[in-house]
């Protein structure tokens, strides 16, 4: 395996700036910014419009978006010049095409005047986009050579599938954030945690379906994550590679429960609203960041039952 330290600090850089790049494309749609440049790929024409109002969080996220493509040429480069592993390489190159690919969804959104399927698209790709960065840091990391294969505990449910489900409900729950946020439902439900006053809504049109979507699955988020992490704080101290995307874990949903009810109390206010949405794309990472160190420490379960035979 490749210890190149510079490139996995040049990886950890595009993962950092695509979380920066989902705040600052949140900012868009909190302030309602998204049709405030009506033309694309220029802005009204020019390359550099006059950055007021709401330009200048849309032509901003173009700009944004701009750097982490270039960053993400950049990487590839490296990757392809410096990486061994071909699965890594071909990483690399699938981060470019995601990257090209989110810019011409991106533009449509604008063309087409914001249809709900292209902004969900949008939001949806932008997370997939993250989490493939997320991987190439992962495996370019010199600590990956440190993590040591143990034999893991007979459980109901080994913690690399754990792992799995629980990135799996994540990137479901911001989905449904999106499509919430796009259909203008955030608060088609005015109070929290109860509904109406209730815990099921009295009544339902779509908006409001869509939004008390998110708030059960929210709870699902919220149990498999209280597991995962509790699984990862249980390991021994010395495992950081585990027990320190577990707390960052814990800490990015907690933050994202008091996020999403202060943006109801608040009426939806830009900033907390952002920041749901940016902390919502940090438990994603966090959580894939814990099971891929997951499978590089725990073994098969057909191979952990012949290393326990052979142990007796």
């Amino acid at each position: 395996m490749n210890t190149n330290r510079g490139l996995h600090q040049f990886a950890v850089l595009v993962a950092v700036c695509t979380l920066i790049l989902v705040f600052v494309g949140g900012l868009v749609t909190s302030t309602g910014s998204g049709l405030s440049v009506p033309d694309w790929p220029l802005s009204f024409g020019k390359f550099f419009p006059k950055m007021t109002g709401g330009v200048a969080y849309e032509h901003g996220h173009r700009m944004a978006a701009a750097v982490v493509g270039f960053l993400t040429l950049i990487l590839a480069v490296w990757l392809w010049k410096s990486e061994s592993r071909k699965g890594v390489r071909r990483l690399g190159f699938s981060l470019v095409f995601a990257v090209i690919a989110q810019g011409v969804l991106g533009g449509m959104t604008v063309l087409f005047r914001l249809p709900t399927l292209l902004s969900v698209a949008h939001a949806a790709l932008a997370e997939i986009f993250l989490c493939l960065a997320v991987a190439i840091a992962v495996l370019t990391s010199p600590m990956a050579q440190e993590l040591r294969l143990r034999v893991e505990d007979n459980r109901v449910l080994s913690t690399k599938a754990l792992g799995i489900i629980a990135t799996a409900v994540i990137y479901l729950q911001i989905l449904l954030g999106a499509l919430m946020r796009h259909t203008a439902a955030a608060l088609s439900i005015p109070d929290f945690p109860l509904s109406y006053g209730r815990l099921v809504p009295p009544f339902f049109n779509a908006q409001i379906f869509f939004n008390y979507s998110h708030r059960v699955s929210g709870l699902v988020v919220i149990f498999f994550v209280l597991w995962l992490s509790g699984r990862a704080l249980k390991v021994p101290r010395h495992e950081t590679a585990l027990r320190i995307p577990g707390f960052f874990l814990l800490a990015s949903l907690v933050t994202q429960v008091v996020l999403g009810a202060v943006t109801i109390w608040s009426g939806r206010a830009p900033m907390p609203t952002t920041l749901h949405v940016a902390f919502g794309a940090l438990t994603l990472a966090m959580s894939l960041l814990f099971t891929m160190n997951a499978f590089r420490t725990f073994l098969p379960r057909s191979v952990s039952r012949h290393a326990q035979v052979a142990a007796a």
